[in-house]
């Protein structure tokens, strides 16, 4: 290699050297930019969170100082009633209870946000100044690192410059040195060839002629010999020198070449990534800790909104008129209560008190008594009618009022569009076109409501008046109220109550009123009756009475499941005992169905008989009512919730809620398998509850048993029939439309022609229409009146 092509490599080596430093240093240089526009970001996202949140901070308390003044406002409203008593007393009412949940949780939320301004104010924001402040501090000292890196970093490049620059100098010396030492070793070959040539053109001649010349000639080329390998001896100690030196700056050059691979590798790798991680020290986890304290902040705030919002959704929820009509009328009973009774305030020197019904006036009061009856008959058909129009109207307005529009949860569904908001608002309730023409409907279906109500009201005063003038009359007389076939029934039942005493009379008439009237009836066991209905049909049955006798079906239904659920309340020995609590919590463990019953089985047949046979009565009737759970919505499941509390408290020592559910799921599974779990009547003697009790068999004794020949001929001449009455089909006309209620019952027209068989009691008739056999009831036809003569 020349000279001047050996000096153009090393210039190129040097530049594209001076190229790679000159790129890293403009890297350096544009990494500690980048770190200070991230310390610049980091400085100005602090600064606008606290901005933020002392802007947030003034809208809250705006917006709790406004709380605060509308809640004052209507509070101060309510202070101002002069009846402060009235005030008190209407409280108890749920309207009144949601008012003042309401004004309270304005309150609640005037507190909590004012509480979370304070927050704001005092602690999110002096979180992000100290953030800002240790943010700035830690980056001025990481960067002060950075900087020091950065120079230990160029100082290795600059001594790896310099052992560069050393190793191709004595690289290039030894290259120069090996290059003369190889000139004088062709020299030499030159110069010995040249002897041993001569020597050859000498060899012919004679060695005397010759022989001085030779000697000459061998001392002169010795000495050129000589010169040269002392040459070639210098050079080559000067190459092995060179090339020693070089093989060092060699080996120099590529430790400090791996050195500042490694140093440049290590800052690149790991001090850039510690001296980012110094430059966020503490940054992310103190931010961390002030976010959440907002989070906490506003999950608490929702957190106590829930708390009162679930109050007044509970009080919504108990929003109850009847109940409040109770209220009312028991905390103003001196105002509702019945006045005392008028007294007959005889004239001067009149001492009668009563009727007179002897002659010349008995035929009149007969006569009068007649007509009274005759038009109460017709009377009571048309207000029952009227009754049927007004519960009709009014369930249309219940439809109307109660109807599930209240869900606005689509209004909250926004999107990135401010039109499809606009467009989901505008589509709310009080938005629909239709609104106007519902109330008009509403408001015409409430006016139909009232005519009917006032008619309905109206019929009924003029029935009650006509009703006590009637009994009056009819027990002055000595006339014997007509007893049917039912009521008959009933007096033999009660004798074999008395005698027997199997099942109590309260349970058994609640039971057979529900069974003829109440399978249908929705939340039966589940919605409150009239309390002052409850005790006084409980009282009727204390006195011995039972108020519930008859086919009429004038009681509260509710009232009545609440008389049989207190009795059981009321027990002083529950049915359950509480000694076999324990094993029956164990049968709830079992998954097996079966096994559970035939384990509850073993465990109830340790009690006496005559609990054995209540239990079987009650939980037979459970089970049919829960046939008709689709109309009721009183499943297994919800029968057992009413009624497990009932007949089974959990006693001392155990968790309430948790033994609570496991008592009605045993309840619900004991009506489930009633049949399984309770003896049959082989085996356990007693009565047992039967489906006829109900309004698809009417001439069915409570137990199921049939009527005596005796009971049916004490109906027929209750009825003022013949024998031949009850044999001959009679033909009659209906008086008014009838829709049957149960499958025994038949649907007809006015006008229709009607064939009667028997009367089954006083209100309905065995009969025949359009080919099918049933039930028709005696208001709703006309007999002609030969046949009833």
């Amino acid at each position: 290699m020349t000279s001047p092509a050996k000096f153009k490599k090393d210039k190129e080596i040097i530049a594209e050297y001076d190229t790679q430093v000159k790129e890293i240093r403009a890297q350096l240089t544009e990494q500690m930019k980048c770190l200070d526009q991230q310390c610049e970001l980091r400085v100005q996202l602090l600064q606008d969170l606290q901005d933020f949140f002392r802007k947030k901070a003034e809208i809250e308390m705006d917006y709790s100082r406004n709380l605060e003044k509308l809640a004052e406002r209507f509070l101060a409203k309510t202070r101002s009633t002069k009846d402060q008593q009235f005030k008190k007393d209407q409280n108890v009412l749920s309207p009144v209870n949601c008012w003042n949940l309401l004004l309270n949780q304005v309150k609640r939320e005037s507190r909590d946000h004012t509480t979370l301004s304070d927050i704001y104010l005092n602690n999110i924001i002096p979180r992000f100044v100290q953030v800002s402040e240790d943010s700035g501090r830690l980056f001025k000292k990481s960067k002060e690192v950075g900087q020091q890196l950065q120079d230990d970093l160029m100082k290795v490049l600059n001594e790896l410059y310099s052992v560069m620059k050393t190793y191709h100098m004595y690289n290039a010396d030894s290259i120069s040195a090996q290059s003369k030492l190889k000139e004088a070793e062709k020299q030499e070959e030159k110069q010995i060839g040249k002897s041993v040539k001569q020597e050859d053109r000498q060899t012919p001649r004679s060695p005397d002629s010759t022989s001085n010349v030779r000697i000459e000639e061998k001392h002169v080329r010795r000495s050129s010999v000589k010169k040269i390998e002392k040459m070639k001896e210098k050079r080559q100690a000067k190459y092995t020198e060179n090339k020693l030196k070089a093989i060092k700056a060699r080996n120099e050059y590529l430790l400090a070449l791996e050195a500042t691979n490694a140093s440049v590798f290590k800052y690149y790798i790991h001090d850039l990534s510690d001296l980012i991680d110094c430059c966020d020290l503490g940054y992310h986890a103190s931010l961390n800790r002030a976010l959440r304290t907002f989070l906490s902040a506003e999950l608490n705030l929702e957190q106590s909104k829930h708390e009162g919002l679930d109050a007044i959704e509970n009080a919504v929820e108990n929003l109850d008129a009847t109940s409040d009509k109770q209220r009312l009328m028991e905390m103003y009973n001196n105002v509702f209560c019945p006045p005392m009774k008028f007294e007959f305030q005889p004239h001067m020197g009149d001492m009668a008190s009563q009727l007179c019904a002897q002659q010349p006036v008995q035929s009149e009061l007969v006569q009068r008594c007649q007509q009274l009856q005759s038009r109460l008959s017709t009377l009571k058909i048309e207000n029952e009618e009227v009754k049927k129009t007004m519960e009709a109207t009014l369930q249309t307005i219940q439809d109307i009022v109660t109807i599930e529009d209240f869900d606005v949860s689509d209004c909250f569904q926004y999107s990135n569009s401010m039109e499809s908001v606009k467009s989901t608002v505008s589509e709310t309730f009080m938005s629909k076109p239709s609104i106007a023409k519902r109330r008009a409907n509403q408001q015409e279906t409430e006016q139909f409501y009232f005519t009917k109500m006032k008619e309905y009201l109206e019929g009924r005063n003029l029935i009650t008046k006509l009703q006590a003038k009637h009994d009056l009359l009819q027990k002055t007389l000595g006339e014997s109220q007509r007893t049917d076939c039912s009521l008959a029934r009933r007096s033999s039942t009660i004798r074999k109550q008395d005698s027997s005493q199997a099942i109590p009379l309260v349970v058994e008439s609640c039971i057979r009123f529900i069974s003829r009237h109440g399978l249908q009836h929705e939340g039966i066991f589940r919605v409150s009756g009239s309390q002052v209905e409850v005790n006084d049909i409980k009282n009727a049955f204390e006195r011995g009475e039972d108020p519930l006798a008859g086919d009429q079906n004038d009681h509260d239904m509710d009232s009545i499941a609440g008389v049989l659920k207190l009795y059981f309340r009321g027990l002083e020995h529950p049915l359950f005992p509480k000694d076999i609590f324990p094993d029956l919590m164990s049968c709830v463990s079992m998954d097996n169905l079966q096994e559970r019953a035939l384990h509850i089985r073993k465990v109830l047949l340790v009690l006496p008989q005559t609990t054995l046979v209540i239990m079987r009565y009650l939980f037979a009737f459970l089970s049919h009512l829960s046939q008709f759970s689709e109309e009721n919505m009183m499943d297994p499941y919800n029968l057992a919730i009413c009624f497990g509390p009932t007949l089974m408290s959990v006693p001392e020592g155990h968790d309430q809620v948790s033994c609570q559910a496991h008592v009605n799921e045993l309840i619900k599974t004991i009506i489930i398998q009633h049949e399984n779990i309770f003896p049959s009547p082989r085996e356990l003697e007693g009565p047992v509850y039967s489906t006829g009790g109900s309004m698809e068999d009417y001439c069915e004794s409570p137990h199921g048993e049939t009527t005596s020949a005796e009971d049916s001929a004490q109906d027929i001449a209750v009825d003022h029939h013949t024998s031949d009455d009850e044999c001959e089909p009679i033909e009659a006309i209906a008086k008014f439309d009838y829709i049957g209620r149960t499958a025994r019952e038949l649907s007809f027209k006015k006008g229709a022609s009607l064939l009667l068989y028997h009367r089954a009691s006083d209100d309905w008739w065995e009969g025949r229409h359009n080919g099918i056999d049933g039930l028709i009831p005696h208001q709703y036809i006309v007999v002609q009146d030969t046949l009833m003569s």
